[in-house]
């Protein structure tokens, strides 16, 4: 379907913790004043949201059959996401967070590039896609080359992107549309305009309270407010926004009310302490 997406990346278990500051690096002991055990991952946190928003959406993802892994396609399962499964080490991350939304994510396990044993059908459900969503991991890095053969839009969302790490290049150098987080950008606004000039058509940078800023394929300069919301949980939030603007852009709506269309998107999530509401009664009910 042309107005579908395909996403290829990182479905995951993941343990939060929440702390009145993030730990300093020397040993010491801290009480933490919330936990709790949830769906993580960046790929689930895009496909929950434009689950939520009644985008068709097809995801390809990596788990194993251990524990975590079940709990992870059970959850996603009755959370309404169309899921294709790969087999691979289940990912697993701890999130050290604060309130005010700083996190520390340490990997746990994370699993290796596929053979591609699947790859006939993921060649067919990304040539049927609208856009191509590759996020950062090993099997969406192994697919970048088919997904640039298929000639169909893709978005890439490289987060906290430093503007020099290796591992970011190829997937910037395939993306039509760029997303990033302005916590290690010395300059946001001149990163989103060299990537229009490396050939993107839209960059957009989420500038956590303040909003968010994006440059279009003729340079202009769009800026969104955030969506005041009590925050529960900050996890997915810019994923959120990415499926948001996604969504929108795939309905035909210009850069400025696509940008509208995240900060709602992103601000849904904020009030749920999951990847997405969708994932409350689902997994709160497993505990």
């Amino acid at each position: 379907m042309p107005d579908s997406v395909f996403i290829a990346g990182p479905a995951t278990w993941n343990t939060i913790v929440v702390l009145d500051r993030l730990p300093e690096p020397v040993p010491h002991m801290q009480f933490a004043e919330e936990t709790w055990t949830t769906v993580g991952g960046t790929s689930a946190g895009k496909a929950l949201s434009l689950t939520g928003l009644g985008r068709a959406t097809q995801l390809h993802a990596l788990a194993g059959r251990d524990a975590e892994g079940e709990r992870v396609r059970a959850a996603l399962h009755a959370a309404g996401v169309q899921v294709h499964w790969g087999e691979g080490v289940t990912e697993r991350h701890l999130n050290l967070m604060t309130r005010a939304g700083e996190r520390v994510s340490l990997y746990l396990s994370s699993p290796a590039a596929t053979a591609g044993e699947d790859d006939a059908w993921v060649r067919v459900r990304m040539r049927e896609a609208g856009a191509i969503v590759l996020d950062l991991a090993a099997e969406p890095l192994r697919l970048l080359p088919m997904a640039r053969e298929t000639g169909v839009p893709i978005w890439v969302d490289v987060h906290d992107y430093d503007g020099d790490a290796e591992f970011h290049r190829p997937f910037l150098a395939a993306a039509d549309a760029v997303f990033c987080n302005a916590d290690r950008l010395p300059d946001p606004v001149a990163f989103l305009r060299a990537r229009i000039a490396a050939g993107a058509s839209l960059a957009v940078c989420t500038l956590g309270a303040e909003g968010a800023v994006a440059v279009d394929a003729e340079g202009v300069e769009h800026r969104v407010a955030a969506v005041p919301v009590e925050v529960i949980d900050t996890n997915g939030a810019g994923d959120a926004f990415l499926a948001g603007v996604l969504d929108a852009r795939l309905d035909g709506a210009g850069v400025g009310a696509a940008l509208e269309a995240g900060a709602r998107t992103a601000a849904a999530v904020l009030r749920s302490r999951h990847l997405h509401p969708l994932l409350d009664a689902v997994v709160d009910a497993g505990e």
